[in-house]
């Protein structure tokens, strides 16, 4: 059995003089004593409605409410929540999650919430409270649709990875960015475990669907070609310092309404691929598609919802290749490619092709890391809403084989998918006969 060593219940949690973890009782006192956000929230602390609602796995969340207005306070634990205090982890996240919003705001304004005011020894950033926005993955389980989504996620990942990569930036001026996040080590070792590495061995923190998966994740834990895609990856993940990453850019991590999306808790963030982002995207949504059927009624047999999700897919990937080249186009202001160097009609025919192949290799990475994502959130720790709900475990436990199937797929033979729409097809063939199960 692996053990991660960041996770030994010999290491003390980090608890810096100055920091206490707040709860109901004391955060009004507290964000009293913060002039712009009193304000914000109006009337008197007394007066004020805190909750609590964290559902994930790292951190304190609340929501408060005033006479005014509201405002949401994320705090992070000097441990991981989802496991307990056995798992010790940074406070140092906080600050890497303020700067990475920092300059997603000044990328992609219109996705990214809005800081009210930032405590590096509290580990703590007030933020703008998004309502009525809810997690995307809840709608997701729901059957809702959300027509700007793909524009808007597609917008948010063009402008933040163009805009942080050598494409934009002078190359000291990245440099200078990468060495900001180069202490984000503990979240970046998390990532590297979870998704690359313990999917495929035996690990205390795995689980799945059992007995019913027991087959399959023995397979994996087998599967030398799966495990040498995965280390690829893996590789790519620790030495390619393209852009500023979001980190953990799944559907839960996105909130939503019919007109707008933003995009939150990016304390992942590190100079890294520009693929993991865009695969997790699409990983994430293909994985609700296959959860489908778990959550299909007679009035509602979820088939057309299920295509929907599959167009987002094309729509995400495809306004992500549009937005992102027409940047490559107008504001390439960094030190890869000069324009200079390609002016003349041979030039401009040389970049045309490196375009292409850049978007190729780009395709090519999302892919294999969206299959990476999609099989550890099978097998590994920390599932998703979409299949957990699921409450017949033989038919939780079918959709998630549809999906494991061609995530193994998508990462042994990713170079076969050359286009989105190979992926939808393949993922609308594994999915045929997961519906009328139930």
């Amino acid at each position: 059995m692996t053990l991660d060593p960041n996770k030994s219940r010999n290491r003390p949690l980090e608890t810096p003089a100055g920091y206490r973890a707040l709860d109901d009782v004391g955060l009004p006192a507290y964000l009293a004593a913060i002039p712009n956000v009193a304000d914000k929230l109006g009337g008197a602390p007394a007066e004020w409605q805190v909750r609590e609602v964290g559902d994930g796995n790292l951190n304190l969340v609340f929501i408060v409410t005033g006479p005014r207005g509201g405002v949401a306070v994320k705090q992070a634990l000097p441990y991981v929540r989802l496991v307990g205090e056995s798992w010790p982890l940074p406070l140092s996240r906080a600050f890497f999650e303020h700067e990475a919003l920092v300059a997603q705001a000044a990328a992609a304004p219109a996705q990214t919430p809005a800081i009210h005011h930032h405590d590096a020894e509290m580990a703590l950033t007030v933020m703008e409270l998004l309502r009525p926005h809810v997690i995307m993955r809840k709608g997701l389980a729901a059957g809702i649709r959300y027509p700007k989504f793909a524009h808007d996620v597609a917008h948010f990942m063009a402008h933040t990875l163009f805009h942080t990569s050598d494409l934009a930036l002078p190359a000291a001026e990245k440099k200078r960015r990468i060495a900001v996040f180069c202490g984000n080590t503990a979240l970046c070792k998390i990532t590297e475990d979870l998704i690359f590495t313990d999917p495929y061995r035996v690990a205390e923190l795995n689980h799945w669907t059992s007995p019913q998966l027991d087959g399959i994740a023995a397979e994996f834990r087998a599967d030398t070609a799966a495990k040498a895609a995965v280390s690829e990856l893996k590789g790519r993940f620790l030495i390619h310092a393209e852009a500023m990453i979001h980190g953990d850019l799944h559907t839960g991590s996105i909130m939503v309404t019919a007109t707008e999306t933003k995009v939150i808790d990016p304390e992942f963030a590190f100079y890294g691929p520009m693929g993991f982002d865009i695969g997790a995207v699409i990983g994430n949504l293909l994985l609700a598609f296959f959860a489908q059927p778990g959550h299909a009624t007679a009035a509602d047999p979820r088939e057309d919802y299920g295509r929907w999700i599959l167009d987002q897919v094309t729509q995400v990937w495809t306004k992500f290749e549009g937005i992102f080249l027409g940047l490559w186009r107008d504001d390439a202001t960094g030190d890869l490619y000069p324009a200079d160097l390609f002016a003349d009609p041979a030039g401009q025919a040389a970049l045309r092709r490196v375009k292409a192949d850049y978007m190729e290799r780009l395709f090519s990475d999302s892919i294999g890391f969206a299959a990476a994502k999609m099989i550890r959130r099978i097998l590994g720790l920390a599932h998703i809403e979409e299949l957990e709900t699921i409450a017949d475990a033989d038919l939780r436990a079918d959709c998630e084989m549809r999906a494991l199937r061609l995530a193994r797929d998508m990462l042994v033979n990713r170079g076969a998918y050359r286009r989105i729409g190979d992926l939808t097809a393949a993922a609308a063939t594994h999915g045929r006969g997961g519906y009328g199960k139930k």
